[in-house]
């Protein structure tokens, strides 16, 4: 009995010991995990005013801020974001990222690793080898140098690997070719030299490869089987002279400033997904084929600076998403397809510098495109080639002699030439050539290294990213997989999240279910119009994404990529009664004037226009320089959405197209004259009896005095508006409010009319405040 005893209480210490041990084990793992952290926040000196969760050993539940994103899986920390985007790093003496990897090593089960312009300086240590478990690395923007170490190849579950804008050299080792899950792959603006691995063909899975601006050379691996590539960007490198071998599904192909020399292959017309294609500044000669103009998706064409040669004709056709396009600096002859007239639409063509019959730019004379066409052996006859060596020497040498004379004589034309254009060029009014600009931008910052037109800068747009694609799992891990924590509105055409792209950009998503299963070139059309919706006072659109049904390739749902403005809504400054800050009366009018263009843009900016947008002031936000941007407006694929599920519209019954659109044009007129009068009054403006009440007083206060009438306006700006300024918007505000439709004024009259009043009181402030600005004033 006492034997049972004995051996019952050992059996239950043993149990406790290991329940003990167990609860130790996770402690200490916590608490080696958490003293990581710490030290990595000490090794980057961090400011203190980001370091307040220091304290707080429940690390896995801390609020996330811009510099720092910790998050855990079951207490082990699974994501590691540090940036330095909002805060300049300043690195202790005696840094060694040697020591950095040694305390990330320390977290066995880190699987996204991110730091990203925090100055690091110093090699890759071979210590990466260790975190075994990373799927994806960012370490862009620092001072990394050295080779990559070939440890890298020990991870295996590498999903993303970005070294970005770092001093890196020497040669990519070929282990890199051997991470067999590896998606994302860029190097871009590093110091790289040598040829690339051979490996890099085994990279199945492969969709961004990305070597821009750095010293590759020499041949690319084949590349014509990874099937899953979408983007290759080897710009600004010293590869050739044979055309890369490659994948017919490139969505974007990027080979400027390269050593390409031995022409352009056929298989090239056969890529229909292509978006983007970018082989300008090589030595590329032989025929250029125009069916790649009528590639269908095609909306960015650059071949300019090489040897090209071959006939356009005026027939060609034209991809109806084709937006740039240039030539210039080629052998081509013939005429500009009639589909890259500047006269057929908004796009911008370049074209100088070929034999083209069309003389709206530049062009040599034909003879020299013939002749530059035999020095580089394209005849344009091919005929046999007979005869020994010495013929072979005489035929040179009767070529070379006549391109020197030619060369001569095109030199004294060119001299003519630019005179009688500069006489021509007082005449006539000059083509506009549009120049561009290198920005990066695509798939996990990769997409966006096109060249954009000055266009931008006209329209305010340098901050916003370029147009592109995005793939659904960069738009996932933008958002956590969609996690309602990002959640910032719904409707019955989807949801809205709020994401940040791997290069910080803040941006918002639109999440909606197609109601039919179309297939993608469906909806290129309608993509391609909100493409074009780009405008300093509407929240632009940066890009779309297809998830599509496995079985047929169909569109089961499009997420629209909005650039995200973190400021407040115009209610918030104008009429909130808790609001810190409220809007002067300048400020006001420079609100309305905004919101007058951006409508003006939404009914005229576009072909067609988009119009009846059910503006509210609630969707009006305002930027971090308080400029105001639309954020909701009648986009068209709503629109076609809406009609798929609903069938056709009985709206028809007023009238023809042209007295819509009237009608429809007015529906934003009146709109806008509900927001104006919550502008004016400073109160929230929100049923129609508020606006027919407050419409009432307006009317009644034109025929009091200016007392009177600055007595029913917003307190906030009774002392600052002139009365001239004040009965201008009053007056403007009745017209929109209009019950018949033909009194309300066009949106061209808005403007006219808002202008008018700013500059009414423009002379008012400078007799009340003199030199100094009205209080507020931006």
């Amino acid at each position: 009995m006492g034997i049972a005893n004995s051996v019952q209480c050992s059996w239950w210490l043993l149990v406790f010991m290991v329940f003990l041990l167990c609860n130790l084990s996770h402690e200490l793992l916590e608490s080696s995990q958490y003293e990581a952290i710490v030290k990595i926040k000490q090794l980057l000196n961090f400011p203190q005013d980001l370091s307040s969760w220091s304290d707080n050993t429940d690390f896995c539940n801390s609020e996330p801020n811009t510099a720092l994103t910790l998050m855990c899986y079951e207490d082990d920390i699974t994501q590691l974001h540090i940036s330095g985007y909002n805060w300049f790093p300043n690195l202790p003496q005696g840094f060694s990222t040697d020591t950095l990897f040694s305390n990330l090593a320390l977290l066995p089960n880190l699987k996204v690793l991110s730091l990203v312009s925090l100055g690091l300086r110093g090699t890759l240590p071979k210590k990466i080898g260790f975190l075994s478990s990373l799927e994806i690395v960012n370490i862009s923007s620092n001072f990394f140098y050295g080779e990559i170490p070939g440890e890298i190849s020990y991870l295996k579950s590498l999903q993303t690997l970005i070294l970005d804008d770092n001093k890196f050299t020497g040669q990519v080792p070929e282990g890199v070719g051997f991470l067999h899950s590896l998606s994302v792959l860029s190097f871009k603006n590093n110091s790289f030299s040598g040829s690339l691995p051979n490996s890099l063909s085994n990279l199945q899975t492969l969709r961004i490869l990305s070597l821009s601006g750095n010293n590759f050379s020499g041949e690319v691996p084949n590349l014509h089987h990874l099937s899953n590539l979408q983007v290759l960007d080897l710009e600004s490198n010293n590869l050739g002279p044979n055309f890369p071998n490659i994948s017919t599904k490139l969505v974007s192909l990027v080979l400027r400033k390269n050593k390409f020399s031995l022409g352009v292959p056929k298989e090239l017309s056969s890529c229909y997904q292509l978006k983007k294609l970018d082989i300008s500044s090589n030595e590329l000669v032989g025929p250029f084929s125009p069916t790649i103009l009528s590639l269908p998706s095609l909306s960015y064409l650059d071949i300019s600076g090489n040897k090209l040669t071959g006939k356009l004709l005026k027939n060609v056709t034209c991809s109806q998403d084709l937006s740039f396009v240039n030539l210039s600096s080629n052998y081509l002859a013939g005429e500009l397809p009639a589909c890259l007239h500047p006269s057929s639409g908004s796009k911008s063509v370049l074209f100088s510098g070929n034999c083209l019959s069309n003389r709206e730019q530049w062009q040599h004379p034909y003879s020299f495109c013939h002749n530059e066409a035999l020095a580089v052996s394209i005849e344009p006859h091919k005929g046999k080639v007979k005869g020994g060596n010495g013929k072979a020497v005489l035929a040179s040498s009767m070529v070379g002699g006549f391109v020197g004379v030619v060369a001569i004589i095109g030199l004294a034309f060119v001299v003519v030439r630019r005179e009688y254009a500069k006489q021509k060029a007082s005449k006539a009014p000059q083509t506009r050539l549009i120049l561009g600009k290198i920005s990066p931008a695509h798939t996990l910052k990769l997409l966006s290294d096109a060249r954009y037109i000055s266009e931008k800068r006209k329209l305010g747009l340098l901050g916003v990213p370029p147009y592109r694609t995005f793939v659904l799992d960069e738009l996932r891990e933008a958002t956590n997989n969609f996690d309602i924590s990002n959640l910032i509105g719904a409707s019955s055409s989807g949801q809205i999240y709020k994401g940040q792209l791997t290069d910080g950009t803040a941006v918002a998503i639109r999440s909606m279910k197609m109601r039919k299963r179309l297939s993608v070139q469906s909806y290129t059309h309608q993509l391609g119009r909100i493409s074009k919706i780009r405008c300093c006072h509407l929240v632009s659109t940066i890009g779309h994404c297809f998830e599509c049904y496995q079985d047929d390739s169909s569109v089961s749902r499009i997420c629209l990529v909005f650039e995200f403005v973190p400021n407040v809504t115009l209610r918030r400054v104008i009429s909130e009664a808790n609001s810190a800050q409220k809007f002067t009366w300048t400020q006001r009018m420079s609100a309305a004037i905004g919101i007058a263009k951006g409508i003006q843009f939404l009914h005229t900016g576009i072909v067609p226009g988009v119009f009846s947008n059910q503006l509210k002031i609630t969707d009006v936000l305002l930027d971090q320089n308080f400029h105001v941007k639309i954020s909701k407006y009648n986009l068209p694929l709503l629109i076609e959405n809406k009609k798929m599920d609903t069938g056709p519209s009985s709206s028809g019954s007023k009238g023809n197209d042209g007295q819509r659109l009237k009608y429809e044009e007015k529906d934003d007129v009146y709109d806008f004259g509900v927001i104006l009068l919550e502008i004016i009054l400073g109160r929230t403006i929100d049923t129609k009896n508020d606006i027919d009440v407050s419409k009432d007083i307006l009317i009644l206060s034109l025929t009091a005095d200016e007392i009177a009438r600055r007595d029913i306006i917003d307190p906030a700006v009774q002392k600052e508006c002139s009365d001239g300024s004040l009965r201008t918007l009053m007056e403007l505000c009745i017209r929109c409010l209009s019950d018949e439709p033909s009194q309300c004024p066009s949106v061209e009259d808005l403007i006219w009319n808002l202008q008018f009043a700013a500059q009414v009181q423009d002379p008012w402030n400078r007799d009340t405040y003199g030199n100094q600005e009205s209080p507020g004033q931006v």
